[in-house]
């Protein structure tokens, strides 16, 4: 697993992306326009590999989409300990998110995942901000963005 702790998020300008990156942005937008009903037809469509296609779709979004709809999904490991939800939530709250939806897995081996919906809309800090502080949590063991934009 990636090292998330260090990650940060950047705006470029289309003209620096790679033609994969910038073949993928035109296949989620073929796929989010219904203009095509499959990843098979989206990616055949532009002329981009699978591989290539999942590898940047969580990664590059058109700024538009990120701006209008302030909607961030979160995945985290936590450890098994008591109180440890009630103080994830604590710390996204003090940062001004919305908590839109909290799905948490049954705990396996003392650690369970919780996938977090947010409207950052009002968020008071920069998304690296929010991430080191959810990492900074002793019982957390990852957290990572796994998609922006609307529900």
């Amino acid at each position: 697993m990636k090292n998330v702790a260090n990650q940060r998020y950047y705006l470029v300008r289309e003209d620096v992306l790679t033609d994969a990156m910038q073949k993928t942005l035109e296949a989620k937008h073929l796929l989010s326009s219904g203009t095509v009903s499959s990843i098979w037809d989206a990616v055949k469509q532009v002329d981009l590999s699978r591989s290539a296609f999942y590898k940047y779709r969580d990664a590059v979004f058109p700024f538009h989409s990120i701006v209008q709809e302030r909607i961030l999904t979160v995945f985290l490991q936590l450890q098994d300990r008591k109180g440890t939800l009630a103080k994830l939530l604590e710390t996204v709250t003090n940062t001004h998110c919305n908590i839109l939806t909290i799905h948490q897995t049954i705990p396996i081996q003392g650690r369970a995942n919780v996938t977090l919906s947010l409207d950052v809309t009002s968020m008071s800090c920069e998304l690296d901000d929010l991430l080191h502080q959810l990492k900074r949590l002793d019982f957390v063991e990852s957290a990572e963005v796994i998609s922006s934009g609307a529900l």
